[in-house]
C-alpha cells in the first residue's frame, strides 16, 4: 500500500459501509470490500459490478477472505483503538447518494427529494428555482421517517390536539379543525420546555448532591457524639467498677477488724478461763485435803473463813458470734445504691437536657374531647367537669372515656413534651395512633395503638402494656415528660423534677401519625379536680 493513496485508515475501509474492514474480500479488478457488505450489494442488484470502479463481471465471482489483508486489519485494530473510533465515527456519517467514486460527507437532506448531497451534489438546489422550493435539513439516514407515509410528502406541521406530526395534506383533510403548528415551532416550544426540564433536573441533582452533603455532616457529627456517648458510658461504667470495688473493700476491711476484734476477744476468754481452771484445781486440792483431816476444829476454822464457795464468771451466758452480721452487708449495699441512684439521676437528667430539645408545641384538639372534658381557651389545660355537655359527635371524639388528643400528629423524628399532674388523684397520658377506636369501650394497650402510663387511687401506678405493668416510684410525679422516637420505636415516660425514668415501651412499630394524649380521670369526688396542664419547657444548648 502505498503512503501516497491516502491516509492508512481510508485504506483500510470498506467504501459501502466506510468502516474499517471485517472479513475483507478482494474482487476480480482489484477492490477490497467487507465480505457481507459485498454480498449484500450483490443480493439486491441484478448484475454483479464493482461497487468502487463500476466493472461487471460475467458470474458472479467466488469471493475468497483475503488473509493477508485481514492480518493488517487486525494488527490495526489492536494497535490504534483511537483511529478505530474515528472511523466508527465516520461510519455514522451521512454520505451522499449521487457520488459514484469514492462517498463524500452528505452536506443536507431533501425530503422532496429523499436524497442526500455533498457540497458538490447540493448545489443545484441552492441554484435551480423549483429546486429552492424542495425543503432541505441536516443530512439523516433513515428519511422515510421524515416522510407522510400516506400522502409521500414531508412531515411539516405538529397536531397539538392529537399530539402527532403531519404533512400539509394530512393538515387540510384529518386534522383540518385542529390546531396545527409547524414543526419547527413546536420544536422550540419543546426545546423551552426540555430547557425548563433540564433546569429543574439540574435543581434535582444539585439538592440531591446538598442532601449528601448534609447525610455525610450529619454522619461525621453522629460519629462525634457517638464516641462522646461511648467515652461518656465508659466513663459512669468505671466510675460504677470503683465504686462497687471500694465497698467491697471497705467490706472485706470491716470484716477483717470484726474477725481479729472477736479473735482477740476469745484470745481474753480462753486465758480468763486458763487462770480460773488454775485456780479451781488449787482450791480442790484444798478441798481434798480438808475433807481427809481429823482435826475437826481446824476444819471448822479454815471452812468459815474461806467459805463455801468463791464468786466465778457465770460462762453459760457468754458465747461468741460464729455468724457475720447482716448489718454490715446490709449498709455496704445501701450505700452501693446510693451511689448507683445518685448516677443514675445525673444520666437520666443528661438524656432529659437533649431530649428537650425535641420539644414539640402541642394543643388539645377540642374536636377529639369527649363532651364532659373542659378544656382552657388557649388549648394548654384540661380538666373533666360534672356534667356532659351536648357537642356534635363528630367522628375523632372519644363518647366513653374521658380522653382528648393533641391537634399535631408527627409521622417521623423525634418529639418531646411535658405535662404537670400536681394534685390529681389519677391521670393517663402517652401517645396514641391517628386511627384507633374511639367509640365505645376499648382496652389502652399498644396492640390498640395507645401507648400510656397512668396513675390510679392516688399512689398505684401502672404502664398500660396490656397487661399492665406496676410501676415503683420513687417520689410523686408533679410533671411527667414524653419523649417518643418514631423511628427507634420509643415511648419514655420520666418524672422531670427528680430526674427519674419512669418507664420506656421499646422496639414498637409505629405507622402513620401518633398524636400526643390526655386523659384527666374523673373528679374523684372532688379529690382529682386538678387540670392536665401542658407546660413549656425550659431547654438550655
Amino acid at each position: 500500500m502505498s503512503s501516497s493513496s491516502g491516509p492508512l485508515t481510508e485504506e483500510l475501509q470498506c467504501s459501502i459501509c466506510l468502516d474499517v474492514f471485517t472479513d475483507p474480500v478482494s474482487t476480480p479488478c482489484g477492490h477490497n470490500f467487507c465480505k457481507t457488505c459485498l454480498n449484500k450489494c450483490w443480493d439486491n442488484s441484478q448484475t454483479c459490478n464493482c461497487p468502487y470502479c463500476k466493472e461487471t463481471f460475467k458470474h458472479r465471482p467466488d469471493l475468497k477472505i483475503n488473509t493477508t489483508l485481514r492480518e493488517v486489519v487486525d494488527h490495526y485494530k489492536k494497535k490504534s483503538p483511537e483511529k478505530k473510533t474515528e472511523v466508527l465515527k465516520k461510519s455514522s456519517e451521512v454520505v451522499c447518494d449521487f457520488c459514484e467514486d469514492r462517498k463524500q460527507k452528505a452536506l443536507k437532506s431533501c425530503l422532496v427529494c429523499q436524497s442526500s448531497y455533498c457540497e458538490t451534489h447540493l448545489e443545484p438546489h441552492l441554484r435551480v428555482a423549483g429546486l429552492k422550493k424542495h425543503k432541505l435539513i441536516n443530512p439523516v439516514r433513515n428519511l422515510e421517517d421524515y416522510i407522510c407515509q400516506k400522502h409521500e410528502r414531508p412531515l411539516e406541521l405538529f397536531c397539538r390536539d392529537d399530539q402527532t406530526i403531519m404533512c400539509l395534506m394530512c393538515g387540510v383533510t384529518d386534522h383540518k379543525k385542529h390546531k396545527t403548528v409547524s414543526v419547527e415551532e413546536e420544536s422550540e416550544k419543546k426545546k423551552t420546555e426540555l430547557m425548563k426540564t433540564q433546569k429543574d433536573v439540574q435543581q434535582m441533582i444539585q439538592d440531591r448532591i446538598k442532601k449528601i452533603q448534609d447525610f455525610k455532616r450529619s454522619a461525621e457529627v453522629r460519629k462525634r457524639n457517638s464516641e462522646k456517648e461511648k467515652a461518656a458510658r465508659v466513663e459512669l461504667f468505671t466510675d460504677l467498677i470503683r465504686s462497687i470495688e471500694r465497698c467491697q473493700t471497705e467490706l472485706l476491711e470491716m470484716m477483717e477488724e470484726k474477725q481479729k476484734a472477736l479473735e482477740k476477744q476469745e484470745e481474753e476468754l480462753i486465758e480468763e478461763l486458763e487462770q480460773e481452771i488454775t485456780e479451781l484445781k488449787m482450791r480442790n486440792t484444798e478441798l481434798e485435803q480438808l475433807s481427809h483431816t481429823e482435826d475437826h476444829l481446824h476444819l471448822l476454822q479454815i471452812y468459815s473463813s474461806r467459805g463455801s464457795s468463791r464468786n466465778t464468771r457465770n460462762w453459760s451466758e457468754i458465747s461468741v458470734k460464729t455468724d457475720e452480721s447482716l448489718e454490715t452487708l446490709r449498709r455496704a449495699l445501701t450505700q452501693l445504691q446510693d451511689t448507683l441512684q445518685e448516677k443514675l439521676t445525673h444520666t437520666v437528667s443528661t438524656d432529659l437536657k437533649k431530649m428537650k430539645q425535641y420539644t414539640v408545641d402541642v394543643t388539645l384538639d377540642p374536636d377529639t374531647a369527649h363532651p364532659q372534658l373542659i378544656l382552657s381557651d388557649d388549648g394548654k389545660q384540661v380538666r373533666c367537669g360534672d356534667i356532659r355537655q351536648k357537642l356534635p359527635d363528630k367522628p375523632n371524639r372519644f363518647d366513653i372515656y374521658v380522653f382528648v388528643l393533641g391537634k399535631k400528629g408527627f409521622s417521623s423524628g423525634r418529639f418531646y413534651f411535658e405535662v404537670q399532674v400536681k394534685g390529681k388523684t389519677g391521670w393517663t397520658l402517652g401517645v396514641v395512633r391517628e386511627f384507633v377506636n374511639r367509640k365505645g369501650l376499648f382496652t389502652l394497650s399498644p396492640s390498640n395503638g395507645y401507648w400510656t402510663v397512668a396513675l390510679r387511687n392516688e399512689n398505684e401506678y401502672k404502664a398500660r402494656a396490656g397487661p399492665d405493668v406496676s410501676l415503683c416510684v420513687r417520689v410523686k410525679p408533679q410533671r411527667v415528660g414524653v419523649f417518643v422516637d418514631y423511628e427507634e420505636g420509643l415511648v419514655s415516660f420520666y418524672d422531670v423534677e427528680s430526674s427519674s425514668h419512669i418507664y420506656s415501651f421499646t422496639a414498637q412499630s409505629f405507622t402513620g401519625k401518633l398524636y400526643p394524649f390526655f386523659g384527666p380521670c374523673l373528679n374523684d369526688g372532688g379529690k382529682n379536680l386538678a387540670p392536665l396542664i401542658i407546660t413549656p419547657v425550659k431547654y438550655n444548648k
